[in-house]
């Protein structure tokens, strides 16, 4: 559109995971993308999306350049902060700009042309798509990717059994406690069964659930990464390589991301989430993606790990997501990309 930047804008914190789901739409539409990593100044970082009003003083000076016309032709944002600009765009580009704001804004998502909010969030509206899962760049060329680059894994003895920690939450106690129950659960299992376990942390970790995780599992063929100081992040090759993943329950991006892989995918949850997270988890059972570590039930029971844990179709639902943006807001999509989801 004339006066536009012929681009799309991601728009975020400095958040992991939020950085992740707006990029991993903003590769969907095929236009070339800027990442715009924004930090409001108070009053305006307390209140997003709130206030918008005051702008260039929202911004401390050196980001007001990077924020500034000639405006593009669709903005994604994702989390709290990121909802202020996305929202701004909209009276900034007189209307022109595509507004998409991805997870529930808290305010009426009739600000921005499309919001993207998961089903457990419960928000819904004639602009509001609702996938089950978190955005994610996971598909079968993004795997192949990953295969080839860390194809030293091959060498790891089968099964493959990939680790994700995440840490604690108001609900749920991810700490050195916990890593020893789920370790001695993982160990026992390898002793039945063998290969090797691949364990990673994320930020969020501790220091002692890590240490647990070490010490517990040591002379278990495989890798431990808890940070830069044991190279580079594994996490990709391990989704690539896992026959089967196992996901500390406090993250839907993890989950999300490990049920796009199409491996079994098991939780280790001594004590269920509640509130939203309980939802997302309940949806993710149902649906035959995820189920408890070693075949427990949510009663305690005993199942047949090989009757609970069979491999699902994979959940991929950002390629869908982008068709749904195109046919909303008149976004091409790439030709040259294969579709694979």
């Amino acid at each position: 559109m004339k006066g536009l930047r012929n681009e799309c804008w991601a728009i975020t914190d400095h958040a992991a995971g939020n950085q992740r789901q707006a990029l991993a739409l903003a590769e969907r539409l095929g236009l070339p993308i800027r990442h715009l990593i924004l930090e409001p100044r108070p009053p305006w970082s307390w209140l997003a999306p709130r206030l918008i009003n005051g702008l260039p003083l929202i911004l401390p000076p050196h980001q007001r350049a990077s924020f500034s016309a000639p405006w593009p032709v669709v903005a994604i944002g994702c989390g709290r902060s990121a909802a202020l600009f996305t929202r701004l765009l909209r009276p900034l580009s007189a209307g022109h700009t595509r507004t998409v704001q991805i997870l529930d804004p808290r305010i009426d998502p009739a600000d921005w042309d499309i919001v993207i909010a998961p089903r457990h969030d419960g928000l819904t509206g004639p602009n509001v798509l609702n996938p089950l899962g978190s955005m994610n760049p996971i598909d079968d060329a993004w795997l192949a990717d990953a295969h080839a680059s860390y194809a030293q894994f091959g060498d790891l003895p089968q099964p493959r059994v990939g680790v994700f920690l995440g840490g604690p939450r108001r609900e749920l106690a991810i700490d050195g406690d916990y890593a020893q129950r789920l370790a001695q659960r993982l160990r026992e299992r390898w002793q039945r069964e063998g290969g090797s376990l691949l364990v990673v942390a994320s930020r969020r970790t501790p220091a002692a659930a890590m240490q647990s995780m070490r010490s517990m599992l040591e002379g278990i063929p495989g890798l431990r990464w808890s940070g830069p100081g044991d190279g580079a992040n594994p996490y990709p090759g391990v989704l690539a390589w896992a026959d089967r993943l196992v996901i500390t329950p406090d993250s839907v991006n993890m989950l999300s991301e490990a049920c796009a892989v199409g491996c079994p995918v098991e939780t280790f949850t001594p004590t269920a989430p509640t509130s939203k997270l309980a939802h997302f988890h309940r949806a993710l059972h149902e649906a035959g993606l995820l189920h408890e570590l070693e075949g427990h039930d949510r009663g305690g029971h005993k199942r047949d790990d090989k009757a609970t844990s069979p491999s699902p179709p994979p959940l991929r639902e950002t390629a869908d997501i982008a068709a749904q943006l195109v046919q909303r807001l008149g976004i091409p999509l790439p030709d040259h990309r294969p579709d694979n989801d």
